[in-house]
């Protein structure tokens, strides 16, 4: 994929007006009451991985509408004293997959949640457990285009709503110490993106070519799927424009980013057309500007000019690393 987005010196000040509903705080704060009416901490049970380094849970926490939400939860082995919580959320069509699969930040110290994506994993990796009882609302046949029609049944809200739960599971598990950090990619990016707005106090937030930003502009200005899948809705549904617009201003990224307050580490290829780097620096510039607090949050961005949705790879996974050790142990030897 060529170039196709703005010039790295354009998108470093690249601060477009996204425009938020009026009742955008107001929606969030109603969807996560009703999600913690109900105990969050449902099933933890030990699980066998062949792995004597690392000890590893089965769990079911409550989400969106008390919905059993699967996730797999692993620490080092042999380590007593409770440890910071890495929550991770994985990307588009992708579930929580098998215990052994995500392995950096366990092995890096980190206590380690893993949330199963909800009515995904079938498009590829190893599958999810997660059902999605909610996904007969109007709209299309993907993750990104169901229940589009109406904010309060589209999917995102549910997905975004297990997140925020995840957080509060990571918590509530033993042997965690009560700082929690966000991360994934793609649409797990978009997802950490989403909790970082939603959750006061997160500790960090580490995110990589985040869906879900810019989201008026992104889907005019590529095809790639998953954003392409919302054109061809739109493209059969010529009528829906304006009810798709409005659902989209209640999960643009860049409306959580504003509100965030946790340090940030961000990643992204200049090549990317899945999740266009416009929509990344935007989330970047616009972090923390609208919190309420005197002072910004510490955040940096690492852009790759030559990488398209893979971004930084293992290059970028040595940054997050790094970045994290200084931030909570102030170590730079990661």
């Amino acid at each position: 994929m060529p170039l196709f987005d703005l010039p790295l010196d354009r998108l470093r000040d690249y601060t477009p007006d996204i425009a938020e509903p009026a009742d955008f705080d107001e929606f969030w704060s109603a969807t996560l009451k009703n999600a913690t009416a109900q105990p969050v901490l449902g099933d933890v049970r030990p699980v066998r991985t062949g792995l004597p380094l690392l000890d590893t849970w089965d769990v079911t926490f409550s989400g969106f509408g008390g919905d059993p939400v699967r996730a797999w939860y692993t620490r080092p082995a042999g380590v007593d004293t409770p440890l910071p919580a890495v929550v991770e959320y994985v990307g588009y069509g992708r579930g929580r997959g098998l215990p052994h699969e995500r392995l950096t930040w366990p092995a890096a110290g980190y206590a380690h949640l893993l949330m199963d994506a909800r009515g995904q994993g079938g498009q590829y990796g190893s599958g999810g457990d997660t059902p999605d009882p909610h996904s007969g609302a109007l709209g299309g046949p993907w993750p990104a285009t169901r229940g589009i029609l109406d904010p309060h049944d589209y999917y995102y809200r549910r997905l975004i709503t297990d997140a925020v739960r995840a957080v509060d599971t990571a918590r509530a598990l033993p042997g965690t110490d009560g700082r929690v950090v966000a991360t994934g990619n793609s649409q797990g990016g978009g997802v950490a993106l989403a909790v970082a707005g939603l959750v006061p106090d997160l500790t960090a937030l580490i995110t990589t070519a985040p869906l879900l930003c810019d989201l008026q502009r992104a889907i005019e200005i590529t095809d790639a799927p998953p954003y392409g899948e919302i054109v061809n809705f739109l493209a059969v549904h010529r009528e829906a424009e304006d009810a798709v617009r409005r659902t989209l201003s209640y999960v643009d990224g860049v409306s959580f980013a504003r509100r965030a307050v946790a340090p940030a580490h961000f990643g992204t290829g200049l090549r990317d057309n899945v999740c266009p780097p416009r929509g990344v620096f935007a989330a970047h510039n616009h972090y923390g500007a609208a919190n309420g607090r005197p002072e910004r949050p510490a955040r940096e961005i690492h852009a790759y000019p030559f990488n398209h949705h893979e971004g930084g790879e293992a290059y970028q996974v040595k940054r997050q690393l790094t970045w994290l050790s200084e931030l909570l142990h102030g170590d730079r030897t990661a």
